[in-house]
């Protein structure tokens, strides 16, 4: 027992170190990881890693989703809604149909369902994955919520696909009309069960006494919830967590009603995204030599040839689909011409070749039983695992390094019309500001004469007002307007210095406690994060 805990400690310590390494290097930390893993995979000595396919859908997945349906924009993701469906949907059908026809045809002794099990495998990308890679280029934001948004529904599609297409293998039937009806069902019944979940939870949040620890507790149980629930009813877990998780961040405002618990749950959830990531893909890599040791009927350049042959394919369906699903619409009905600007070829290219595939295709894979209905050997099972492996990493590795230099070769502009993020933060402050003052006016118009703590408060109000406007202002003058923004910056920040260095020896005085102090110390921090960045 101690002996595992060490291997996971060091393992869990190794991840941190490679991704601070990544962050260094400007590299995205999944294709790092996955990496590292392989090459950590061939020292002498190291034991066999292999993974659980039930940890992977059962531990990592639901928060996984769940955090990428929190920090997705509702309002972003339904005016988005087609082309995330087509990706999402159409997308993935198109390239399991695909594969299917292409590995029956290629791979001796592959059926078609065997075929369309392997499409339904490696046709959802991975969320994490693009993210990670995106972060550090400047795109669109309308390419942004669009690939996220088909990150989040993808997944549901391709294991419905999954499930039907095992069910043909072990039982030797299928029926196209049955599969139809159960996918519809088995999704909106999904979304159903998610739904009913969160408002269980969101009316324990809103309505007991909770605190800012229960409330990060409750969040970090709720996508399990929602996931078990769908589950034990055959509907769909991933679609459960998504829509749950939608919905509970909508509604975030009405839950988390003092900031404590807001920047509390925030605090946990991205300690625990960075750990559950940097462990997936690292175990992704480790995997290698347990996935070779299992290959067997075989040869080694054979699973290479049929691996390389289906990740050309898959990337190169995307590119197929990703033009005609983008602009057929636009051609057919004037109404969306009219209300979206043309997202143009470059748009559309970025789109097609963010198709990285990870760790629910590998998980999907891993899942596949041991044996058949009949008690013989499932067929086919090391090569599935095995080409998915190599589509993982070709696609991580050559797409996932090339992406950020195709971005910037692209020099790519924004396609909507949007305000810069500066200019938006301070017309909130002076919304803000401007409700605050018109309630202070119609409800406490004696203790703002009266009580001097309120009639400060309302002179700070209108100095922040006062301080918006005149960064609207700057913001309008360009070069010189940048001047003096930068020039406040720096001296906010040399303040905020001076003040924790102040902190720092009172700490040491004694004076006051050590509480108080932290809880000065991080007003310090939050007062820092809202200094502009031009």
């Amino acid at each position: 027992m101690h002996y595992t805990l060490f291997q996971f400690l060091l393992l869990l310590t190794a991840v941190v170190m490679l991704i601070m390494l990544a962050q260094k290097l400007k590299i995205a930390y999944p294709l790092f990881l996955v990496i590292a893993g392989l090459l950590i995979s061939c020292i002498p000595h190291i034991p066999a890693i292999s993974i659980n396919p039930e940890l992977i859908f059962l531990i990592f997945l639901p928060p996984l989703l769940f955090e990428a349906a929190w920090y997705t924009s509702w309002n972003d993701f339904w005016k988005w809604r087609r082309p995330i469906s087509l990706l999402s949907f159409g997308l993935v059908i198109f390239t399991s149909t695909i594969v299917a026809v292409l590995a029956t045809a290629m791979i001796p002794g592959f059926t078609l369902p065997m075929g369309f099990l392997l499409g339904g495998i490696i046709s959802p990308p991975d969320a994490i994955a693009a993210t990670s890679v995106l972060k550090n280029v400047k795109i669109p934001i309308r390419i942004t919520t669009i690939l996220e948004g088909e990150s989040l529904v993808n997944d549901a599609s391709s294991l419905i696909v999954l499930r039907f297409a095992l069910a043909a293998v072990l039982t030797g039937q299928f029926s196209f009309h049955e599969a139809v009806g159960t996918f519809i069902v088995v999704t909106f019944m999904g979304i159903f069960v998610g739904l009913a979940v969160a408002n269980i939870m969101y009316a324990i949040h809103r309505y007991l006494p909770t605190t800012a620890s229960i409330d990060s507790v409750f969040t970090l149980i709720s996508p399990y919830f929602m996931y078990l629930a769908a589950e034990q009813f055959h509907f769909s877990g991933v679609m459960a967590v998504v829509s749950g998780g939608l919905f509970l961040s909508y509604r975030s405002h009405e839950i988390f009603t003092n900031g404590q618990s807001r920047l509390q749950v925030i605090s946990v959830w991205s300690t625990l995204i960075i750990i559950l990531n940097g462990l997936v893909f690292i175990l992704i890599g480790l995997e290698l030599p347990e996935i070779m040791n299992g290959m067997s009927g075989y040869s080694l350049p054979q699973a290479i040839k049929y691996s390389l042959a289906v990740s050309l394919v898959i990337m190169a369906i995307r590119m197929m689909w990703i033009y005609p699903a983008t602009f057929i619409p636009r051609w057919l009905f004037k109404n969306i011409r009219k209300s979206e600007p043309a997202p143009g070829w470059k748009g559309s290219f970025i789109v097609g070749w963010a198709g990285m595939r990870g760790v629910v295709s590998l998980a999907a894979a891993l899942s596949l039983p041991m044996f058949s209905s009949g008690g013989k050997p499932f067929p086919h099972r090391e090569l599935i695992i095995f080409i998915t492996f190599i589509v993982i990493l070709v696609t991580l590795v050559f797409q996932g390094l090339t992406l950020p230099f195709i971005i910037k070769s692209l020099k790519i502009t924004e396609i909507d019309p949007v305000t810069p993020d500066d200019q938006q933060l301070a017309g909130i402050q002076i919304r803000l500001a401007k409700v605050s003052l018109d309630w202070l006016h119609e409800k406490y118009p004696e203790e703002c004469e009266s009580n001097e703590l309120i009639r400060g408060y309302k002179s700070e109000l209108e100095h922040m007002i006062a301080h918006a406007s005149e960064t609207l202002r700057c913001i309008s003058c360009g070069a010189s307007g940048k001047k003096e923004i930068d020039q406040y910056n720096k001296v906010l920040k040399d303040i905020y210095e001076q003040q924790r260095k102040t902190l720092y020896h009172l700490r040491k005085e004694k004076t006051f406690s050590d509480s108080m102090i932290r809880k000065e110390e991080k007003q310090v921090d939050l007062n820092e994060t809202k200094i502009l960045v031009w």
